[in-house]
């Protein structure tokens, strides 16, 4: 956490940053895009911590640190010894997707501690034969609703997991559905998750829409590569090896086909593999216990496995750490530090440009991240996007009648208004190839119909 926090402030914030820190001024029961409680915690943390990129980094980092303490109660759960939880606490304070979620305040920040900690009340649930677990799991489960929606996949997995047969446990786990502490658990998430439901089915089930636009091929392709990447190499064949340890023991074989399933339907759908990261963050906790074992025999192994952790989370540590000199990111695989450079100097470009047309001008921008960087350090100037939640903010009033159009393709441009003429390209001055360099500023007037009818040509999704 301390290392997390001391490296917050270098290069700045990430256009997701950005756009949470620009919905959380407006708190709503939920979004277009998200649920709504990444938003909240960024209203929540430059409230507390102040309203700077540090500020909004606290929670992330804290979130770092509870997931690493979650996952080493898995494996403490399972049996493991200090030897184990070492382990583990090691690799998921070294694995590329828990330190860059870590470092960034993004969406999954919170979803890696909510998956994680239902894991761990499923798991004393079905290891101690305790059904008191189950309504805590549900809760939850309810409570990670207002952040993703994704854990519905777990659930869907861990309902697969038990109803498969397992064997002559002490306590079968399809026998949990005759108990009503287990009911309790799936009342309890339905009910905390009531909001969520009612917001979606208000609203013409929004998600649907995202989680459409949000599916590529490449996901599929890349999936496995991703999934490999979320930890490290080593950390993957330690989590491999834990799968294969859940299957094998009857009272935990529920949760080895719910992380199959669950990394099933993730691929099946066209996701991204951080979205069931969940899941290999459990089969690698699990993993570690008998890694210990195994590493105990001998001292060659015991250097091995610390090699093939440690030594394949170097690379992961320099990509999703701001570790890298400018000049390297434009190389890296990893876009969020690409994404999160250069926002002070294109704001001020933008504001010269909107500063030297009349009064009532406004500014329309082609993506969220443009928008709340305009909100975050030219305050004042009036910002509408088309892009995802903020289409919901518009229309720009009828008396504007001039538009500094930022990133949008004068060709489209050109037809709404009398006259367009260009004010230039984006240069953040950074020398990053960025999603924002080179993007045109286009200066339009004399809109050729009303806001309230022309609004809907600038909605998009992504």
């Amino acid at each position: 956490m301390t290392v997390l926090l001391l490296l917050s402030p270098w290069y700045g914030y990430h256009r997701d940053e950005l756009y949470f820190r620009l919905l959380g001024q407006t708190p709503a029961w939920g979004y277009f895009d998200q649920p709504p409680l990444t938003p909240l915690l960024a209203r929540l943390s430059t409230a507390l911590f102040g309203d700077t990129v540090v500020g909004l980094r606290v929670v992330p980092a804290l979130c770092a640190g509870a997931l690493i303490l979650l996952g080493v109660a898995i494996t403490r759960e399972l049996g493991g010894g200090r030897g184990a939880q070492t382990l583990a606490a090691a690799g998921l304070g070294t694995g590329m997707f828990p330190l860059l979620a870590g470092h960034t305040l993004l969406t999954q920040s919170a979803d890696f501690v909510f998956w994680t900690a239902c894991v761990l009340c499923v798991l004393r649930a079905l290891l101690r034969g305790d059904g008191r677990w189950w309504p805590a799991a549900g809760a939850v489960a309810g409570a990670a609703t207002f952040n993703k929606h994704l854990i519905l996949l777990l659930l869907a997995g861990l309902a697969i997991g038990l109803l498969v047969p397992a064997g002559p446990a002490a306590k079968g786990p399809r026998a949990w559905f005759a108990g009503r502490w287990f009911w309790s658990g799936a009342a309890l998430a339905a009910l905390l998750a009531s909001p969520n439901v009612i917001y979606q089915a208000v609203h013409g089930w929004p998600q649907l829409t995202m989680a459409a636009t949000l599916s590529e091929p490449i996901n599929r392709i890349m999936f496995v590569p991703m999934l490999v990447a979320l930890l490290s190499m080593g950390a993957f064949v330690i989590a491999v090896a834990g799968w294969w340890w859940l299957c094998r023991r009857r009272e935990t074989r529920p949760l080895a086909i719910a992380v199959l399933v669950t990394i099933l339907l993730g691929w099946v759908s066209g996701g991204r593999a951080d979205y069931v990261a969940g899941s290999l963050i459990l089969a690698f906790a699990a993993g570690c216990v008998p890694a210990a074992t195994w590493m105990r025999a001998r001292r060659a192994r015991s250097r091995a496995v610390w090699w093939g952790l440690l030594g394949g989370s170097v690379i992961g540590i320099a990509i999703a750490l701001p570790l890298l000199p400018l000049a390297a990111l434009g190389s890296s695989p990893n876009e969020v530090p690409r994404e999160s450079v250069g926002w002070p100097q294109f704001a001020a470009q933008v504001a010269g440009v909107y500063r030297a047309h009349p009064p009532g001008t406004v500014v329309i921008t082609s993506n969220y991240g443009e928008a709340g960087a305009l909100n975050r350090f030219a305050p004042g100037i009036p910002v509408y996007s088309g892009h995802n939640e903020l289409w919901h903010q518009g229309p720009p009033p009828e008396t504007a009648r001039t538009v500094v159009a930022v990133g949008l393709p004068p060709e489209r441009l050109r037809p709404r208004f009398t006259t367009c003429e260009s004010a230039g390209a984006v240069d953040h001055g950074t020398g990053v190839e960025n999603e924002e360099q080179g993007l045109p500023i286009t200066v339009c007037s004399g809109p050729r119909t009303p806001w309230t009818s022309a609004w809907a040509g600038f909605r998009h999704a992504s």
